[in-house]
């Protein structure tokens, strides 16, 4: 599972629906959203760069690490990744309909 690829599905919806949008009101809009999105994302792979870390400090054997740390590190970065993806899915869906809707 690749985060980029993920970031790269959400900016594409929401770059094309900033664009049918009207313009002053979407970017704007569009601007917060994205921005609070890839916020978001940045703290999914900030906390799975960190249960990594926590991981291999445990490996070395790091005496300030144990192993409950790096199992509940680990833990919360498996569920907010996902939860990134349930987000992304939705995100998805909801962009498809919106784009079947007759007009």
């Amino acid at each position: 599972m690749d985060l980029n690829s993920i970031n790269t599905q959400i900016a594409t919806a929401v770059a094309g629906h900033a664009a049918a949008a009207a313009p002053a009101a979407a970017s704007s809009a569009g601007s917060t959203f994205a921005s609070s999105l890839d916020a978001a994302l940045k703290a999914v792979s900030q906390g799975q760069a960190q249960a990594d870390e926590m991981q291999r400090q445990f490996s070395l054997e790091n005496p300030n690490v144990g192993l409950e740390d790096a199992v509940v590190a680990m833990s919360k970065a498996n569920i907010s990744f996902a939860a990134a993806v349930q987000v992304r899915n939705r995100l998805v869906q909801a962009y498809d309909q919106i784009m079947n809707m007759p007009v």
